[in-house]
This record gives C-alpha cells, sequence and structure tokens, in this order.
C-alpha cells in the first residue's frame, strides 16, 4: 500500500519535472547568436573623391546656383569624407538613364563578396542554411534577390525564405527580428540575413531640394549576417541577442509623408525628404526608448529616474532642463544607425552620450556614408575594430528608417573580439585630427557669385 502512494505522489512529480525541462529546453534553443558578419567593401576604383563629386553635380543639367550652394552646404555639413563607395554605373556617367540591369549588376557584385565570405570563414555550407532573409528596399525583380541567392548557392529546397522591401534604413533590425521568431520553433537552426540597398536606379537627377539631399547622403554597402541558436555553438559566436522592440509611426500622416520615395514636377523619381523628419524621428524614438528601457536597465536607475521625475513635476521647476535616464548603467556600446550627422548628433544629446561613444558611428558616416539598412554592421565593425568589444558587454543598436520606424535592440558581446575586418585598411588612421572634407576649399568660391552672371564651368 506504502509503494503505491509512493508511485501515485512520483507520477504527478515526474511529469512536472519532466514538463520543466521541456520548457527550459524550448528555451535553450530559442536564443539568437551572430556567429559571423561580412560587410561588403567595392574596390577603389569607386571612390567618390571631391572632384568626381563637383563632375556629377556639373553633369546635372537642372541645377542652377541656387541648388550648387545648398548641395555644398550640405556636403559640407554631412561628415562624409572622400572614401565612400558609389555604384558603378555613376562612374559611366548614366545617373539619368540607369538600367534595370544596373540595379541587378549592384545586387549580383556585393551578394557574391559577401554571402561567400561570411560561409567560408564560418565553415558552413550554403545547403546547411534553414533561413535566409534580404532586404534591399528600392529594388524588386522577378525571380527576387532571395530567389537569386538561391540559385547562387543551390540551398535547400526547403529553406525559409523572406525578401524584405520598403522597409529602408531599419530594414536590418526587421530581419534579426524576423529570424528571431522563427527560433522560437526551429531548433538548431542557421539563418543569413542579408541587407543592403540598391542605388543604381535611384540616383535623383533634377533639383528638387529634398530629394537631391538624399544624393550627398546614401551610398554603396551591405552586410551578411550569419545566425543560428545552436547551443552547442555558443563558445564560438560573438554576439547574443537579449531583446528587440520594433516601433512603427504609419498610421501618423507625418511620420508615413516624411521619408518617402516620390515624384517631382518633372516626374523624376526620387527620395523625399521632408522637413518634418526631425520631428517624426524623435517621437518615434521616445516611444520605443519607452518600451525597451526596462528590459535593458537596472531597476536602481529606473527608479532614480522616475523619483526624479516625480519631483520635479512636485515642484513645478521652470529652468527648462528635463531629467535624462542614464543609459550607460545597463549599456556599454552604442551602435547608432549613420542617416546623418545631425542624426547622430540628435541621438547623443537625447541619451547624453559622449563623444567616445558617438565616434563609431562618426567614423563610419565619414568612412562609408549612410549604407542604409547595413550601416550599423559597419559602425559594429569600428567597434570591434578598435578592440572595444569585450566579452560581457551590452551593446545597443538603434535604427530609423521610412514609414516612420525606429527599432532597436540590445546584444550580449559573448567573446573578447578584435578582427580588423572592413577596417583593416583604415582602422590606424581613425579618428582623424578633424572630419572636415575639401569641398569648401575647392568649391567655396560658389558663395560669392552672382546669379546673374554665373556660368556652369567646363
Amino acid at each position: 500500500m506504502d509503494s503505491f502512494l509512493l508511485l501515485l505522489c512520483f507520477l504527478p512529480v515526474s511529469y512536472l519535472l519532466f514538463k520543466l525541462f521541456i520548457v527550459i529546453d524550448q528555451k535553450r534553443h530559442q536564443c539568437c547568436y551572430i556567429l559571423d558578419y561580412h560587410c561588403y567593401k567595392p574596390g577603389d576604383d569607386r571612390k567618390i573623391s571631391t572632384e568626381f563629386s563637383g563632375e556629377i553635380i556639373r553633369r546635372n543639367k537642372n541645377l542652377g546656383l541656387n541648388e550648387y550652394k545648398f548641395l555644398l552646404k550640405a556636403i559640407v555639413s554631412s561628415g562624409i569624407g572622400e572614401q565612400t563607395y558609389a555604384p558603378e554605373m555613376i562612374f559611366h556617367g548614366r545617373e539619368t538613364c540607369p538600367t534595370f540591369e544596373d540595379g541587378i549588376t549592384e545586387m549580383d557584385e556585393f551578394l557574391n563578396d559577401s554571402i561567400e565570405k561570411v560561409l567560408d570563414r564560418s565553415g558552413v555550407s550554403p545547403s546547411e542554411i534553414d533561413v535566409l532573409v534580404v532586404n534591399v528596399s528600392m529594388i524588386t525583380s522577378l525571380p527576387s534577390l532571395a530567389a537569386r541567392v538561391i540559385n547562387r548557392y543551390k540551398m535547400r529546397e526547403d529553406i525559409k525564405v523572406y525578401n524584405l522591401t520598403g522597409m529602408g534604413c531599419s530594414a536590418s533590425l526587421i530581419a534579426v527580428n524576423i529570424v528571431q521568431n522563427i527560433f522560437k520553433c526551429c531548433k538548431n537552426a542557421y539563418a543569413l540575413v542579408v541587407t543592403s540597398e540598391s542605388l543604381s536606379p535611384n540616383w535623383y537627377t533634377g533639383n528638387h531640394r529634398s530629394m537631391i539631399l538624399a544624393n550627398c547622403l546614401f551610398r554603396t554597402g551591405g552586410c551578411a549576417v550569419l545566425m543560428t541558436n545552436k547551443v552547442t555553438l555558443k563558445n564560438r559566436a560573438m554576439f547574443k541577442l537579449k531583446c528587440l522592440v520594433r516601433t512603427h509611426h504609419g498610421a501618423k500622416d507625418d511620420s508615413f509623408s516624411c521619408c518617402i520615395q516620390r515624384e517631382d514636377e518633372q516626374g523624376r523619381v526620387g527620395f523625399h525628404l521632408d522637413k518634418t523628419l526631425p520631428k517624426s524621428a524623435t517621437r518615434a524614438f521616445v516611444d520605443n526608448l519607452k518600451v525597451m528601457s526596462p528590459k535593458i536597465l537596472p531597476l536602481t536607475e529606473l527608479l532614480r529616474f522616475s523619483i526624479v521625475s516625480f519631483s520635479r513635476k512636485m515642484s513645478q521647476s521652470i529652468d527648462g532642463s528635463r531629467p535624462v535616464i542614464n543609459f550607460k548603467t545597463g549599456v556599454n556600446h552604442f551602435c547608432l544607425h549613420t542617416g546623418g550627422k545631425a542624426v547622430i548628433d540628435g541621438i547623443g544629446q537625447s541619451l547624453n552620450l559622449s563623444e567616445y561613444d558617438l565616434e563609431p558611428a562618426r567614423m563610419t558616416l565619414h568612412r562609408f556614408g549612410n549604407t542604409s539598412a547595413s550601416s550599423l554592421w559597419y559602425v559594429l565593425g569600428y567597434m570591434e575594430a578598435k578592440k572595444r568589444l569585450k566579452k560581457g558587454d551590452k551593446l545597443f543598436m538603434i535604427s530609423f528608417g521610412a514609414g516612420f520606424k525606429c527599432n532597436s535592440c540590445l546584444w550580449e558581446v559573448l567573446r573578447d573580439l578584435g578582427d580588423r575586418n572592413v577596417w583593416d585598411d583604415c582602422i590606424d588612421n581613425y579618428p582623424p585630427e578633424n572630419l572636415a572634407n575639401p569641398f569648401m576649399e575647392k568649391y567655396g568660391w560658389i558663395n560669392d557669385e552672382d546669379p546673374s552672371t554665373f556660368k556652369v564651368p567646363e
């Protein structure tokens, strides 16, 4: 009888322990690791020098003196240097009449370089990839770019495929989020995230100021990221995803239209950046941080901020300053989207970051420009090349994109990192003594010209 009662007690306990084991095992296999990543760097023959930039501008017959002055001011204050890259068709003088093949060739160059290198370096065969996410916002092909990758590398028939377009500069973290969700129900999997932008068919040749600005900022680039949830590969992994938050303000009309592809009055397609963009970005950023902060900051900092905010509200302080939450209590490194100097400055001011914190984003903007959704990985590469990333560090990624979207995530560094990666040939020269580009020195005379007598130099 005692044995029977003992058995009755043992069975429920065993069942509960079994269920607990299942839950723990599922949690272990839901982790999201980065095994490796590779940023694309075109050849030196694709670099845009100051002199060549002037030639591109002169080739646009729709520009006048006022547009020249506007572009000079924009380029001088952009934070972009002389070693950024442009698509090949620009160097052939065909920006006014790009072909579909130009865009596809631009993508093939990136895809064939980055995917092959990241897989070779990791020792992973294309046939082992379980999930493929490709995000390129401003070109659509049939078959899709994802299908081109599958065909090129002869991947499996049962691979899970996602081809994202129109997601803008924040698409990288959207792709990571897709992989994160798939990993929750798919054990021991490899995922390949491929992110870039096609500039060839999207170079604006009109004279609308809000649209020629994009030509000053966006440059060629891309990145392939290999991810896994295999627990056995944790010791080889570089980063572990801790949390990810996405904010989308597409329901707000001003946010939706502040960053949009459209035609100008002459029917030329370009990328319009509206004056309401800073306001929309700030609003999305604040809403994103409201959700993210409790996930990544210690309770002591959250309590301190709450008490200070409440005290100021009660005392009705009118000195104009607002309490600032200290993100450095839970974050060691800040990986910011290189949307432009103003974007980097704005985030730095909002989060009370130092120049040391902003250096990776500033240097990436200077060296590679705004490479759209892939820019985060160039910033990450800078941190790694400078040997900043140590085991146990927390890294905060923040990106913005058309829609309007603000996406962010927190990574944990799993081992000391120091590969020179895409920065290998120039990392020792960064940061330079100053980031001033020579555009004003070479073209500053434009500001002294009289519109009534000005002629475009031959």
